[in-house]
């Protein structure tokens, strides 16, 4: 269909590759894309900006570089009128702005997802944004410095302890980096050569790792806790306090830092478009068209897309699907605005990698389980190919860290009340 309008909700995993697609196979089409940012975050590696290993700008790849023929919106879209073939969003100044679509293509992604836990939602610091990242570096490097100013005992042992919860993909790659970043700050502050800092990692679940295969688990279990982290399984908060907290076991932490990474819930623009969903994620056929809506389409976290694998079931919400289901939306929008053939979304694992920090990853291409070094190459070289830019600068970095680890310092960009831990839309 020459000179329609295809617009695209969101810019991660799924909406990135989407227009991507799109701009070559329809290049007669108008293609919108709206998100918040100028550039495709490249989650994966952010534990390592975290932990001062990339710098923020290596995992953020411009979309008007990258998607030269797409129309890129600055904002965040509020509201969809499926009906009326229209999206409204606000900008980054706060104006209101419309568009008319013949196609639309739901990308929005996900959020943090809360539970309700007293003082989480006050004191729990999130792990989804570039912001949070930041914020998270510099307040590891804050209690430190100030543990090793301070004489007293107890303060001291309290900024020197930090819990993650959640022991998935996130949460164990966050509390492996984070160990490391730690590690290489002591060295920094000579006022805390004899000062143990603990790391805490806990999950409700019975391993490490629970989506994936247990020898995975088991290695990324064996790494950290040769390094000192805790693991706890079984177990998870209770209750939040500014400088305590409770576990679901009965034992008080004292500590300043509590870093959330339980899971993700699809963004909430999805409650409000008055479509068939599955536990929060918009129903959709295996060729990601959405239910009932020829016109639309979905794909990504905010997406239930049948798992053809495994019958009955959706596919996870991880990069891996949501990259893939970017390019098959794209095929497939194609194939509507010509009167083509739809295809069905079918996938076959590769494989999982885990960056466990330093030298240490968990892999298991094709099936084969690999620790150690041949992981680790494994890992960094899925990264570099899967990485839509600055590909050679993110080598240099980890290069570069090989012979001159990095040092750290607090930049003070993000301020906390930046980064407070809730469910606003990330599209």
């Amino acid at each position: 269909m020459k000179g329609a309008r295809v617009v695209i909700v969101g810019a991660g995993f799924a909406g990135y590759h989407a227009a991507r697609g799109l701009q070559r196979s329809v290049p007669d089409a108008e293609i919108v894309l709206i998100n918040p940012t100028d550039y495709f975050l490249y989650l994966p590696l952010l534990p390592e900006v975290a932990a001062g290993v990339l710098e923020p700008r290596r995992i953020c790849v411009s979309l008007p570089n990258r998607l030269p023929n797409v129309k890129l919106k600055l904002g965040t879209v509020t509201g969809v009128d499926i009906n009326g073939h229209g999206v409204e969003w606000v900008d980054p100044e706060g104006q209101r702005c419309t568009t008319e679509f013949d196609r639309l293509v739901l990308a929005s992604g996900s959020v943090n997802k809360l539970l309700p836990i007293p003082g989480v939602a006050e004191y729990a610091h999130g792990f989804r944004s570039i912001s949070e990242a930041l914020f998270l570096r510099d307040h590891i490097t804050r209690q430190l410095e100030l543990a090793a100013a301070t004489k007293d005992r107890d303060e001291r042992d309290a900024r020197c302890t930090f819990v993650v919860v959640g022991a998935g993909y996130t949460g164990t790659e966050v509390a492996a980096q984070g160990q490391l970043f730690t590690r290489r700050l002591v060295r920094q502050l000579p006022a805390l050569r004899e000062q143990k800092v603990r790391w805490v990692l806990a999950d409700l679940a019975d391993r490490l790792l629970p989506g994936l295969n247990p020898r995975m688990s088991s290695t990324a279990e064996r790494v950290l806790r040769k390094r000192g982290v805790e693991v706890r399984t079984g177990e998870s908060v209770a209750y939040a306090a500014p400088d305590c907290l409770r576990m679901t076991k009965g034992e008080e932490i004292p500590t300043r830092s509590l870093v959330w990474c339980v899971g993700v819930r699809p963004d909430p623009l999805v409650d409000g478009l008055s479509l068939a969903t599955d536990r929060g994620r918009l129903r959709v056929h295996e060729t990601l068209v959405v239910e009932g809506r020829a016109h639309v389409f979905a794909a990504g976290d905010c997406a239930a897309v049948p798992d053809v694998t495994q019958p009955g079931s959706f596919t996870g919400m991880t990069a891996q699907h949501a990259q893939r289901q970017g390019k098959l939306v794209a095929h497939n929008v194609a194939a509507s605005l010509e009167g083509g053939e739809l295809t069905p979304y079918k996938h076959h694992d590769l494989g999982f990698l885990v960056d466990l920090g330093g030298w240490q990853s968990a892999a298991s291409p094709l099936g084969i389980p690999l620790s150690g070094l041949p992981a680790k190459a494994v890992t960094r070289g899925y990264h570099l190919l899967s990485l839509p830019g600055n590909r050679t600068r993110t080598a240099a970095d980890w290069a570069i860290n090989t012979v001159m680890p990095p040092q750290a310092v607090q930049l003070g960009l993000v301020g906390a009340d930046q980064v407070r831990l809730d469910c606003t839309a990330n599209n």
